[in-house]
């Protein structure tokens, strides 16, 4: 697998930017502020990670983890009332989660065909 060459770990970047930018233009409480901004950095350094090294099915389930995280925190934080960052941590958290679903098939057989040498398993 190549570096730097995934659309779903640019999606998640993306994802975690938007989640973590949010926080300037939605309505906000402290516990809010803290999961989005938290889970926003986390998904961005994670998709950075995920660019920066193919292969390695662990990322992905730490970027699904905090794509999952990030959809249930208006719950966890309790800011369901704040319309704006509630539906920013659900479709943030949902795209990321879903991002890093359709990136994991793709890990798990980029990392078998480096023991292989590359070379389909007979």
């Amino acid at each position: 697998m190549k570096r730097w060459n995934r659309w779903q770990d640019y999606v998640a970047v993306i994802a975690g930017l938007f989640a973590a930018l949010s926080t300037t233009w939605t309505t906000q409480q402290s516990g809010s502020m803290v999961m989005m901004i938290g889970c926003g950095v986390l998904l961005i350094a994670s998709g950075v990670w995920n660019l920066m090294s193919p292969g390695q099915p662990v990322a992905e389930w730490v970027q699904m983890v905090l794509g999952a995280l990030l959809f249930v925190s208006p719950w966890l934080a309790g800011y369901t009332a704040h319309t704006g960052a509630t539906w920013t941590s659900w479709i943030a958290g949902g795209v990321a989660l879903i991002a890093g679903v359709l990136a994991l098939q793709p890990s798990m057989h980029g990392r078998t065909d480096e023991h292989h040498g590359g070379v389909a398993a007979h």
